[in-house]
């Protein structure tokens, strides 16, 4: 067969719309070379190429490009926040599908629509993925579109406060404990944000064990009060702010004592080298395998008298 002269060439080739690698660096304030070797050694951002070799980026590019700076400034090694993008990038349709109607809802002003929506997440695909696979990315991507100034405040509120809504009901829905013993979780003494928190509580209440949360900003001499008050089995420290991982450490030591089991989360906590001298297990980034890891541990785990 041959191949017509008017299709072939590189005048056959559509043309690549987007921004330059140069225009993405004065936009981001990131600097080319570092754009450069984020592709290179991590496969983000993924750009298209020109006609004549050069990088273009497109809207989810750039995007990309700012959830790299943005959690990297935030203390998380650049290889798991790629691998993070990544992994989110491969959601099955029904899971984006899902992210996306919480969005609009979300943009709508409308906390009744989370809250549907995230019923129908839980109904379609199990609680532990309607946590981990929907409202946690559509959590991160409100923060992500705040932070550049696509959505309001008033968005992102709406969002938070029905998200927290949600898991609140679906703590309380929960089975009776079944497990001997109660988890205690906390934010660190600079951390504000408890949605992620409060999601591993609900599944670590699916899992059978009783769980108390004492929320954002948690001195360390309270934690440690609370623990010893409740007698709990395990505690978990969860600091998102590269600036509170200290505080947040010195609350997992003021718990020692006590012998319960230790655990700590978070973007504070995202390089090897931040968790060096840090008592206790770390979690990791997938709750769902959080969850697991707190459950196996406190199974085997013996209180110190």
């Amino acid at each position: 067969m041959v191949v017509p002269s008017s299709a072939s060439g590189p005048s056959a080739q559509p043309a690549v719309k987007g921004l330059s690698i140069q225009a993405v660096s004065r936009l981001v304030a990131v600097p080319a070379p570092t754009i450069r070797s984020w592709e290179r050694r991590y496969g983000v951002p993924t750009a298209k190429r020109s006609s004549g070799g050069h990088r273009r980026y497109l809207p989810d590019e750039l995007t990309d490009v700012r959830r790299m700076r943005d959690e990297i400034a935030k203390g998380l090694r650049a290889a798991d926040v790629a691998a993070l993008i990544k992994a989110e990038a491969e959601f099955p349709a029904l899971q984006q599908a899902l992210i996306d109607d919480f969005l609009q809802a979300a943009l709508r002003l409308e906390p009744r629509g989370v809250d549907t929506l995230l019923d129908r997440s839980k109904e379609a695909l199990g609680l532990d993925a309607a946590v981990s696979e929907v409202l946690l990315p559509a959590m991160r991507q409100i923060g992500q579109w705040w932070q550049s100034e696509r959505c309001d405040v008033a968005q992102e509120h709406v969002a938070t406060e029905a998200a927290r809504a949600w898991l609140n009901r679906m703590l309380y829905q929960a089975p009776p404990p079944w497990r001997d013993g109660t988890v205690l979780l906390a934010c660190g003494p600079r951390d504000l944000h408890t949605v992620a928190l409060e999601s591993l509580g609900v599944l670590l209440s699916h899992r059978g064990w009783s769980c108390r949360l004492v929320g954002a900003r948690t001195p360390a001499q309270s934690l440690a009060t609370a623990v010893r008050g409740i007698g709990a089995v395990g505690v978990i420290v969860v600091s998102h702010l590269a600036i509170g991982r200290a505080s947040a450490t010195d609350a997992l030591r003021a718990a020692q004592p006590s012998g319960a089991a230790l655990f700590y989360a978070g973007n504070a906590f995202g390089s090897p080298r931040s968790r060096s001298g840090v008592p206790g297990a770390y979690l990791g980034v997938d709750l769902t395998k959080a969850a697991e890891i707190v459950t196996r541990d406190l199974t085997v785990h013996r209180r110190v008298p």
